[in-house]
């Protein structure tokens, strides 16, 4: 019993780093675009996205049910918390190095296929529930396609809106509309982010005989809200500067364009429990929002980084888990 205790402990305790990382790693996603344009100091940025995180990471739980028990049935698994703490060291070490290289890639990406290779290698083929993970792909595929066209027609909207208007009166006006842009942006990035954490600590919990329901319990929804807010007031700065100045020159009517457009696709996922990157939906409305504007200043050498490790993270991370679980199992 008391052994049990201690992993379940480890899981906790890996799943909450994991949760810690994901703040810090995405924080850019809601904050680049206002410390970018001088909307908001970078440490008022990160304060005001923490506390907006941790908001919307206890006011929905459907992402964190998703994760629990779309992938796999955690209560058809003997063997579900090694197969967590397997997912979880791979998806904190992708996190970690995609981090050191300031590459926005997907914390979700990096769940999603740790946990369906972990599955795969710790429990077999069958155990991995294919249509449910199949679906969430498809979120996380079209999610970044969506959230291109969203910034794309937004920003075309702003351009026939006020094209004619003086650009320094403007970029002043969207320049103080990004505050309330940002705080949107942190508060829809908790809301699906932080309950990933949520789901994969309830997946533990069922699969270990201490929990009955894929509705986390409060003190996971607020161990996990807390974390995330925790690693955003730490900051991502290295994405912050990919997100901010390396895809193109941005103004703050194509800063509030982004935090808009990424926003409402994020929203959108949250309402129907799909569990989508918050990064690939930052990223891409930032690419539709510059493709508006001008389309030749876009740095898309840097966009096809990024874009190289969206595609490579879900099977890298698979294999990572299955190695993981093999070697320590």
């Amino acid at each position: 019993m008391e052994t049990s205790l201690i992993i379940l402990g480890v899981v906790v305790f890996l799943a909450l780093a994991f949760d810690f990382i994901n703040g810090f790693h995405d924080t850019a996603n809601a904050i680049a675009m206002s410390v970018s344009t001088r909307a908001l100091k970078p440490r008022t940025a990160i304060l005001l996205a923490a506390g907006m995180n941790f908001l919307g990471a206890v006011t929905f739980t459907g992402v964190a049910k998703t994760i629990g028990g779309s992938i796999a049935n955690p209560t058809k698994l003997d063997n579900g918390i090694e197969i967590v703490i397997a997912t979880l060291i791979a998806a904190i070490i992708w996190n970690l190095a995609t981090w050191w290289f300031g590459i926005p890639s997907s914390s979700s990406h990096a769940m999603i296929g740790a946990l369906a290779g972990a599955v795969f290698v710790g429990a077999g083929a069958d155990s991995v529930n294919w249509k449910g993970f199949l679906e969430i792909v498809e979120a996380l595929i079209f999610s970044p396609l969506i959230a291109f066209a969203v910034g794309y027609i937004i920003m075309m909207i702003l351009k026939w809106t006020v094209g004619r208007r003086s650009p320094h009166t403007v970029n002043k006006g969207f320049r103080s509309m990004q505050v309330i842009t940002a705080a949107l942006q942190s508060f829809a990035h908790g809301t699906n982010d932080a309950q990933k954490a949520m789901g994969i600590m309830t997946f533990a919990l069922i699969s270990a005989g201490e929990w009955s329901s894929l509705e986390p319990p409060l003190w996971v929804k607020l161990a996990a809200a807390t974390a995330i807010a925790l690693g955003t007031s730490v900051g991502g700065w290295k994405i912050i500067k990919t997100l901010g100045t390396k895809i193109f020159k941005i103004e703050p009517i194509n800063g509030f364009a982004a935090d808009v457009s990424s926003a409402s696709v994020i929203f959108t996922a949250t309402l129907f429990h799909l569990p989508i990157s918050t990064t690939h939906a930052a990223t891409s409305s930032i690419l539709g929002v510059g493709a508006a504007k001008r389309f030749r200043e876009v740095k898309w050498g840097m966009a096809g980084r990024i874009v190289v490790a969206w595609f490579i993270t879900i099977p890298i991370v698979a294999v990572m888990a299955g190695l993981i679980y093999k070697l320590i199992f």
